[in-house]
């Protein structure tokens, strides 16, 4: 399978919409790059994608 380049959006509503509320605009709007694409992910795994997501923005935002 290839890479595949997905809206943190798109992931949190397929596998974990319970989420959503509690994500910025900014952060559904992250592009995350999927090694194995999107139809392998788990629903384990979003938490993952979106703390990383979430710190890495927030890295950035300290950084500016």
């Amino acid at each position: 399978m290839d890479m595949e380049t997905v809206k943190l959006s798109q992931i949190v509503e397929r596998l974990a919409p319970e989420l959503s509320p509690y994500l910025t605009s900014r952060e559904l709007d992250l592009r995350i790059v999927l090694r194995d694409g999107l139809a392998v992910l788990e629903p384990g795994d979003v938490m993952e994608i979106v703390q990383h997501s979430i710190c890495n923005g927030q890295k950035q935002t300290m950084l500016q």
